[in-house]
């Protein structure tokens, strides 16, 4: 039977995981060099018009859901909204690509409709392997958006993207903590330099 002081000791090595895993994230330089990389490459792309979209399943739709959000919205700045969308919360069209056309093309079709040149990509997967997200890549190639993939998994089929942000963990909810943290950095980084003073 579990005891208050099992849960507590739980809950304190949960916490002390995560921690780990994200110093781990810290110490990565080309993980860091590649967010730094993503950020500006949305920074260009808001500058020139542009807007971001965003995409995973599960966990990971809620998490493009919420990075969009904070773009239209704000984040920590009042400002003017930023163009983006998740191409997740729309069931009419999930449901109806899904039946005409499968599953896998659920975010391929919505980039042909919505996707323009310049615009920014980003898939979110766990596993790196969604095979909506690697069905993706090609119709983002051929409308001429950029890619950005934040992963976590080994191997990755998402590897092919423009730009490749990888957790280092195999476990999904510590992955998936640093996806949001990931996505809360593009943000901020965007945000101050768009609307920063």
């Amino acid at each position: 039977m579990q005891t208050a002081n099992t849960f507590l000791e739980t809950a304190r090595s949960q916490v002390a995981e995560s921690i780990r895993v994200k110093e781990a994230l810290l110490a990565d330089e080309i993980t860091m060099e590649a967010l730094a990389r993503v950020a500006e490459l949305l920074v260009g792309a808001y500058k020139a018009g542009n807007k971001s979209l965003w995409a995973g399943n599960g966990g990971s739709a809620a998490d493009a859901q919420h990075m969009a959000a904070e773009l239209v919205n704000k984040f920590c700045l009042d400002r003017s909204g930023l163009p983006a969308a998740a191409l997740t919360v729309d069931s009419s069209i999930l449901t109806s690509i899904g039946n005409d056309y499968g599953y896998d093309q659920v975010f391929a079709r919505q980039i042909d409709a919505l996707g323009r040149e310049g615009d920014v990509f980003v898939g979110i997967s766990t596993s790196g392997n969604s095979a909506n997200l690697v069905a993706a890549l090609p119709k983002c190639r051929e409308k001429g958006l950029k890619t950005v993939a934040l992963v976590g998994g080994n191997p990755c089929k998402m590897d092919a993207y423009d730009y490749v942000i990888h957790v280092p963990s195999t476990e999904t909810p510590r992955i998936q903590e640093c996806q949001t943290l990931m996505g809360h950095i593009l943000c901020y980084l965007v945000e101050q330099s768009i609307f920063g003073r």
